[in-house]
């Protein structure tokens, strides 16, 4: 199902309700350790997805004609369209760019159409609680959600509680929307609809006992950085950010968090808001920032302060945010600007999280990396994961892992820009502890003794000092495991990030054919994981499906020497899964042309 809105980021307009009941199902799959395959986007708004996995729509609610014509994704044919009479009006039928009434004429031919005033019947439905008629008009998603529940034997009372602890503020509105999904439910349950109306049940997932809530990827990475905080053993985490679409809505979560230790600062520009990021974590803080595309390249600028020591026992930060482009770029965030984003050969770690629940094991694993070996890192996020979401287990606190930091306290033999043997990281000398004084600056230090030094020697020694420590990483990640499929074989469709599910639905529907196909996820983009490369020369092709034009293939091809060919898509959209189907059906059959396959959704 889908209830309709403008697929552009620009174009769209948050409902009145926009955020879903705990355990409600939604959108485009993503497989993890069980069968719930549910993530919310946005808007559209996608509630049910076929069981076989494609990715055409069963049901579209249309509560308006407005938006271009074709904008939105139909159904499949002999899909059903639940079209509120209302909404096409002449002046919505011209915005819309339909020279006709589509409801009137043989456009929905290969549609079953279920023609509803929806605009009345919700009206009536909520006329004695004395709200207005706009109020009214915007409760037509929750009447249609009433009727979506009872075609689908879905019980509704998950809904209605989580209606009126939302609008517990607003009584009126709060009875007004659990009035109309109780009257949409009703009319499913009363109404002669089993010409139009084939009902499916969906079956309850076998998922591993414990508790759920529903969570987005915004707030899984922020209780993801504060577990982190908490296995590292620190007090503070401050956050300062400056308010960029849509990356702020992690500077908005975390300062909801205030009692556990956090502390929110909104900047008056990017740059000041890395710095106060890099000065928190210099002062035995968890630095950590967050921007979109624009903001992280203004944020460059104080990437590389520590590739001439100054400040390099304290900035750690997790500088996350979906790029978001130009108004039709829906998320594609680009792992180049990462892995390369600094000057003077001075790498960064750089991480990806593929699902809402995800982000908060890999914002851990941020926090882990940042603080056992001194260095920024990056998380990288977009927008379907930053705003969709999915069940998410509540973990045992108990059992989240510790990795607790060490703030050097003895001034023996004090050496501010000494390293590590093992891990290559500074101590970390919070300012103020006797004896530690230091000074830092912006010009390149002496390895040894920290002071300024203009050796050409010493620089390389930097230099080869700053690349050693980040490969060494990959010695303390884990090795790289198949998420589908065998470890060698014909082909390897390899993603990262939000590619995720539609990845792992291509792959399971292609060897459910017969086709000798893998799919590898990559968390770790920069370093690799150690035998990412053995992994990947067992294949004789290897696919790498991007909602770029291809930078994670680049990467792949520099480091390995490996067949990679890029699957790339710049719509602003999501992958469908039979567009990745598709590219794996060619990549076996003889590959891409001249490597790279441009794809639209």
């Amino acid at each position: 199902m889908q209830i309709t809105g403008a697929n552009s980021p620009s174009k769209r307009r948050s409902p009145a309700t926009t955020s879903p009941p705990s355990g409600l199902p939604g959108g485009d799959p993503c497989p993890r350790r069980h069968d719930v395959r549910g993530v919310r986007l946005p808007d559209p708004l996608r509630l049910d997805r076929h069981p076989d996995g494609r990715d055409e729509l069963d049901v579209l609610v249309r509560d308006e004609s407005g938006g271009a014509a074709g904008e939105s994704q139909g159904p499949a044919d002999g899909g059903l369209i639940v079209a509120d009479r209302a909404a096409f009006t002449e002046r919505n039928l011209l915005k819309a760019g339909y020279p006709q009434n589509p409801l009137a004429d043989d456009t929905l031919a290969p549609y079953r159409v279920l023609r509803l005033d929806i605009t009345k019947l919700t009206e009536e439905a909520v006329k004695e609680f004395g709200v207005t008629a706009k109020e009214a008009h915007r409760c037509r998603n929750m009447w249609a959600l009433g009727l979506l529940l009872w075609m689908y034997g879905r019980e509704h009372q998950a809904t209605i509680a989580w209606l009126e602890q939302k609008f517990a503020a607003k009584p009126a509105i709060m009875r007004a929307n659990v009035a109309a999904v109780r009257a949409g439910h009703a009319f499913g349950e009363t109404a002669e609809l089993t010409d139009h109306v084939t009902g499916y049940t969906i079956a309850k997932a076998d998922v591993a006992p414990g508790l759920y809530r529903t969570v987005t990827g915004t707030e899984a990475i922020a209780w993801g950085l504060l577990a982190g905080l908490r296995a590292a053993g620190l007090e503070k985490l401050v956050f300062a950010g400056y308010p960029i679409t849509p990356a702020s809505a992690l500077l908005h979560t975390l300062a909801g968090l205030k009692l556990y230790g956090v502390v929110t600062f909104q900047a008056e520009d990017e740059i000041a808001a890395i710095g106060a990021a890099l000065g928190a974590s210099y002062a035995g803080a968890l630095g950590v920032t967050s921007s979109s595309g624009p903001g992280v390249a203004l944020k460059r600028r104080c990437w590389p302060r520590d590739r001439h020591g100054a400040a390099a026992r304290g900035d750690q930060f997790a500088a996350r945010g979906p790029v978001h482009g130009h108004a039709h770029e829906g998320g594609a965030v680009r792992p180049v600007s990462g892995v390369h984003g600094r000057n003077a050969d001075a790498p960064l770690v750089v991480l990806a999280a593929s699902s809402p629940a995800d982000c908060f094991e890999v914002a851990i694993e941020a926090v882990r990396l940042a603080t056992t070996y001194m260095t920024p890192v990056i998380l990288l996020s977009d927008g379907y994961l930053a705003h969709a979401a999915e069940p998410w287990r509540v973990p045992d606190l108990s059992s989240l892992p510790r990795h607790p930091i060490r703030f050097r306290t003895d001034p023996t033999d004090f050496q501010p820009f000494m390293r590590d043997p093992e891990t290559l990281a500074r101590a970390w000398a919070v300012p103020g502890t006797p004896g530690l004084q230091h000074r830092i600056g912006g010009l390149e230090k002496s390895a040894d003794t920290g002071h300024i030094s203009y050796d050409p020697e010493n620089h390389q020694r930097m230099t080869t000092l700053r690349a050693a420590k980040i490969a060494g990483i990959a010695r303390d990640i884990p090795e790289q495991r198949v998420a589908l499929g065998q470890d060698r074989g014909a082909l390897a469709v390899v993603g990262w990030g939000s590619t995720f599910g539609p990845i792992h639905q291509a792959v399971r529907q292609a060897r459910a054919a017969g086709l000798d196909v893998s799919h590898i996820h990559l968390r770790h983009l920069a370093p690799f994981s150690r035998n990412l490369g053995d992994l990947l020369r067992r294949f004789d092709r290897i696919l790498v499906p991007e909602m770029n034009a291809g930078q994670l293939v680049q990467l792949l091809r520099a480091a390995y020497l490996v067949p990679a060919e890029g699957l790339n898509q710049v719509t602003g959209k999501p992958f469908r899964v039979a567009t990745i189907l598709e590219g794996i059906r060619a990549s076996l059959n003889g590959g891409m042309g001249n490597g790279e396959r441009e794809r639209g959704s």
